[in-house]
């Protein structure tokens, strides 16, 4: 086997690995999942909002999506337990983003795009209360089944980490995109950099 050659498998082994990690192959949610994470959504007592995320559930795809988020930053964050006089809403919101992205990017979710707000919105009607916004972005995740898995998480967890989401945000809204498309997906840009560093082995090597 020539050096090349081993090369090139060194590379597709590495695009498997990451191929298999960042995309999900468990097809839509099953029944007894949705019944499984609506129960654990129930005991929270919010029974409008459960049927909102059984909706989300049922409409799975298998794929992934992006959660597209506007978020409106309190200026001084509620005082809930946790929260000290002089904490400013953006560290408050940290308490809770922190762990609960770290967590979802074992799961191959990451931010798509963010940005700050740069004037108030251009084009809003039909909604009452959207006039100021501090920023917003994207967030793609592999699939809603490790939304749900977060879900769960998170309710296993002191109540403390919502609470600091509560506290810092004026307002928000967001809802998933599904199916969607960007010219950027990893594993596209992946598989052309493995290709040019074969290239390059090749040339160097032949």
């Amino acid at each position: 086997m020539t050096i090349t050659t081993r090369i090139w498998i060194g590379l597709a082994l590495v695009y498997f690995v990451f191929f298999s990690w960042y995309t999900s192959f468990g097809g839509p949610l099953t029944e007894e999942e949705i019944a499984h994470y609506s129960a654990i959504l129930g005991a929270r007592g919010d029974s409008e909002q459960v049927e909102v995320w059984r909706a989300f559930m049922e409409s799975d795809t298998g794929d992934d999506f992006v959660m597209l988020n506007a978020i409106d930053i309190a200026d001084v964050p509620r005082q809930v337990p946790g929260v000290q006089p002089g904490d400013s809403s953006e560290d408050v919101l940290n308490r809770y983003t922190a762990p609960f992205l770290g967590k979802a990017l074992r799961s191959a979710a990451h931010p798509v795009l963010v940005g700050t707000a740069a004037a108030a919105p251009i084009d809003l009607w039909g909604i009452e209360g959207a006039t100021g916004w501090t920023g917003g972005g994207l967030v793609r995740y592999r699939s809603r089944r490790d939304v749900m898995k977060q879900v769960e998480w998170a309710s296993q967890l002191d109540d403390s980490i919502h609470a600091y989401k509560i506290a810092a945000m004026e307002k928000t809204i967001a809802y998933p995109l599904d199916p969607w498309m960007y010219a950027g997906d990893p594993r596209l840009l992946l598989a052309l950099f493995l290709i040019i560093a074969g290239l390059g082995a090749q040339l160097r090597w032949r």
